[in-house]
């Protein structure tokens, strides 16, 4: 039967000691309608990516003025108020959107967070939701068509308290401008950018016409982005996982707006299968084994005087412990035996534990 892994991460409470406190925070699993990936499994690296493309193409196309209404349902807060991931200021629908604005947190507008200038302002990539979000428009305004980046420097002293950064890019490989977004939201633009070069496989080659694409795109189908870009966006995706607001709207867009799919939001390891680690590995997230007949309970990682353990695994598996800076600071490969990591410092760290069916979980782990 078709099971998917029920990963249990799990603490040794008997070697806690001092301060070393984990709160693992599990994320939720997407809607995906039955089937609606299948014709994907199965394929490795760039076929995957053309199987994902041949899922997700042909959506529904809205027109841009159809974007107001539909951020009133796809990027809505708990209390009723726009979510805007460039600041935190609190802005109404439909009241305030801009407009004018003069400075941070006057109104809001429609960010294309991969730049329309960079696809020549062509549809239906001009509307598609899964990279268009509300944003304070002076945040936007100083984003400009600026690639996203890492910035150690902010030149902009109206960003500050925003949570972004514009200025020179610290990545190895591109050393100009980029605008450097919160690392609560690094994941979920990550995810866009996947999206992106894989929806529109068809045309993404030509993009790199645009000078202003170029730093981040390479004129290939595949793998679409430059090297440098690659490895911050896996980074990226690794560091910040998919919250419950990604969930939702991926499930609103689908069902209410374009009627297709961000396949990176549904599986957050597909990124690591088109373009990282796992390359040479066949992608499918489901599998035949039962799971209820592994009873696996073996300590696999320890630090700090605390071990995690995990129940139900489908060995082998991977073990990846990243910093919030998306840097891998130890993995191993799994079976049902002990590992142990060497010492980390306290810390925010993500934990990520996929196996070689392409199923993975990934939890916060807060060492201090």
């Amino acid at each position: 039967m078709h099971t998917q892994s029920r990963y249990i991460i799990l603490l040794n409470k008997a070697l806690l000691t001092g301060n070393a406190l984990f709160f693992l925070l599990f994320s939720a699993s997407a809607q995906i309608p039955a089937g609606y990936y299948n014709s994907a499994f199965g394929k490795k690296q760039a076929a995957l990516k053309t199987a994902m493309y041949n899922v997700i193409k042909d959506h529904d196309e809205l027109t841009y003025k159809d974007l107001w209404t539909a951020f009133q349902t796809t990027d809505v807060r708990n209390d009723g108020k726009v979510w805007d991931m460039y600041s935190n200021c609190t802005f109404t629908f439909v009241s305030e959107q801009c407009g004018n604005y003069n400075a941070v947190c006057d109104c809001y507008n429609r960010e294309h967070s991969f730049p329309k200038s960079w696809f020549n302002d062509a549809y239906p990539m001009y509307t598609d939701l899964f990279h268009l979000y509300p944003t304070d428009g002076k945040v936007n305004g100083y984003r400009s068509n600026y690639p996203f980046g890492m910035v150690a420097n902010n030149t902009q002293s109206e960003l500050n308290g925003t949570g972004t950064k514009l200025g020179q890019n610290t990545i190895a490989g591109y050393t100009g401008i980029v605008f450097e977004p919160a690392d609560e939201y690094k994941g979920d633009f990550a995810r866009s950018y996947f999206y992106m070069v894989t929806r529109y496989e068809n045309v993404v080659a030509s993009w790199y016409g645009n000078a202003e694409a170029k730093p981040t795109i390479n004129g290939t189908a595949y793998p679409a982005f430059q090297s440098w870009a690659i490895t911050m966006l896996l980074q990226w995706n690794a560091a910040d996982p998919v919250s419950q607001k990604e969930i939702d709207r991926n499930n609103e867009i689908y069902t209410n707006y374009q009627h297709n799919r961000n396949p990176y939001i549904d599986f957050p390891q597909l990124a690591e299968y088109v373009w990282g680690d796992s390359i040479t590995f066949a992608f499918n997230p489901y599998s035949e084994t039962d799971l209820e007949t592994l009873e696996v309970f073996e300590p696999l990682a320890c630090f700090e005087n605390a071990c995690l353990q995990v129940k139900n695994l489908y060995a082998p598996a991977l073990l990846r412990i990243y910093n919030m800076q998306g840097q891998t600071v130890w993995q191993a490969e799994l079976s049902a035996a002990p590992y142990q990591t060497s010492a980390l410092p306290q810390a925010v760290y993500v934990i990520q534990l996929i196996d070689r069916q392409g199923r993975s979980k990934t939890t916060r782990l807060f060492n201090r």
